[in-house]
């Protein structure tokens, strides 16, 4: 794996912070020229498919593929033409939002991740049962999200934007990349980290406990579009089982998980303790929302969608990212302003999402907006971009310092 695609994947998501950043300064003060809608398609998408997927891509092959198999063409030709696609959706969803262009590089993005399932599903050499099983329902989870994209054509040409079966779509979609595809390789990747080392029966039950969790709290999107009682009851019965997954592994892994965060910087316990809590959280949120009026009220109430998808893309995924990569050395953890850009930038996350579910309490019990709530998130806001930048900019001193010095001392 060649370590510049590591700068590339934090270039991006630094580009996906500024998209944020301007999104949430228009609630502040309005952009003439400026359409919302079409940047925060280019903002999630490029945070999407820009960070977490090429972030993926680089671990998933530094971690699971044989070093000689890391050397074939094929990978460092797959990852610039899947970051051709994701530059396409950055200029154009800005500046058109879905439209031929940008549709046509969200299709090629598609392409690459189903040429790139099929050769980490052949290439790869995870070392342990769990490692191999999780990695490869990621990559199954992967694909099956993409039916909803694929199914989102005819629904508009049948039903239209506003209908149910577009919506489910979109949910779909998004339910199967971040409790799926992207959950499911990080948890691969942990696993990986901490060598976990469980009874194959033991981890059965935890594994299938855990893909039918998330195959039934799906339920919980559809139940927004589609009022069917058994879509509440479904989703009850994936959120306990998502907890009794949770209890099991952490049962049968205690022991394993104690001794890897021993061997942990402080920097390192505190992303990962930072990702797991988050994981928790997210847990307690889902079981929170079993009471069927706070469950159609976590949908209507704008704040706590956002607080919810963000607690998940960056608290529990960037939160693992960021913990792979400073205990892959992709992230120096003796380096100060690294250090610092991942401090500053998980402060920002706490103070967003402070914000986010404060104001979404104050909607819910009707008591009015917070004092300078929009100008208060974009100060929040302020600082996950200025901790990406310091970490962002360090590696790209460090990649240009390192071709100087080559160039200087030819072999």
């Amino acid at each position: 794996m060649k370590k510049h695609w590591i700068v590339i994947c934090f270039v991006n998501f630094f580009i996906a912070s500024l998209m944020g950043l301007l999104l949430r300064w228009m609630y502040v003060s309005p952009i003439e020229g400026v359409n919302f809608q079409f940047l925060m398609h280019g903002h999630s998408h490029v945070a999407m498919l820009g960070w977490v997927y090429m972030m993926l891509y680089c671990l998933i092959v530094y971690n699971f593929i044989p070093k000689e198999a890391q050397q074939k063409r094929i990978y460092n030709r797959l990852f610039w033409i899947t970051e051709v696609a994701v530059i396409g959706m950055m200029l154009d969803f800005p500046a058109q939002g879905y439209a031929f262009v940008s549709i046509l590089f969200s299709t090629l993005h598609i392409f690459c991740s189903y040429y790139f399932a099929r050769l980490i599903w052949k290439d790869a050499k995870p070392t342990t049962f769990p490692e191999k099983r999780m990695l490869r329902t990621a990559l199954l989870f992967m694909v099956f999200s993409t039916f909803g994209v694929w199914c989102l054509g005819p629904a508009v040409g049948l039903l239209g934007k506003s209908s149910a079966f577009y919506q489910i779509c979109i949910q779909y979609f998004l339910h199967f990349q971040f409790n799926g595809w992207f959950l499911f390789a990080v948890l691969a990747l942990f696993f990986k980290q901490i060598q976990l080392k469980i009874d194959e029966k033991k981890f059965r039950l935890f594994y299938s406990l855990f893909v039918i969790a998330t195959i039934m709290t799906l339920a919980l999107p559809v139940s927004w579009f589609l009022t069917n009682p058994v879509f509440y009851w479904i989703n009850v019965v994936g959120v306990v089982l998502q907890l009794v997954a949770a209890v099991l592994f952490i049962q049968n892994a205690r022991s394993q998980l104690q001794v890897f965060f021993g061997t942990l910087s402080s920097l390192e316990k505190i992303v990962y303790g930072f990702a797991l809590l988050s994981l928790i959280l997210k847990i307690g949120i889902q079981l929170i929302v079993l009471f069927p009026e706070l469950a159609q009220m976590s949908h209507q109430i704008r704040n706590f969608v956002i607080g919810y998808i963000h607690l998940t893309m960056l608290g529990i995924i960037t939160g693992f990212l960021f913990g792979f990569a400073l205990k892959n050395n992709f992230i120096n953890v003796q380096n100060v302003i690294q250090k610092w850009g991942i401090q500053v930038f998980l402060t920002g996350f706490v103070a967003t999402e402070m914000l986010l579910f404060l104001q979404g309490l104050c909607l819910f019990f009707e008591t009015g907006m917070l004092p300078h709530y929009y100008l208060s998130l974009f100060v929040g806001s302020v600082l996950l971009a200025i901790g990406l930048l310091l970490i962002t900019g360090d590696l790209l001193s460090h990649v240009k310092r390192k071709q100087v010095t080559t160039q200087n001392n030819p072999i």
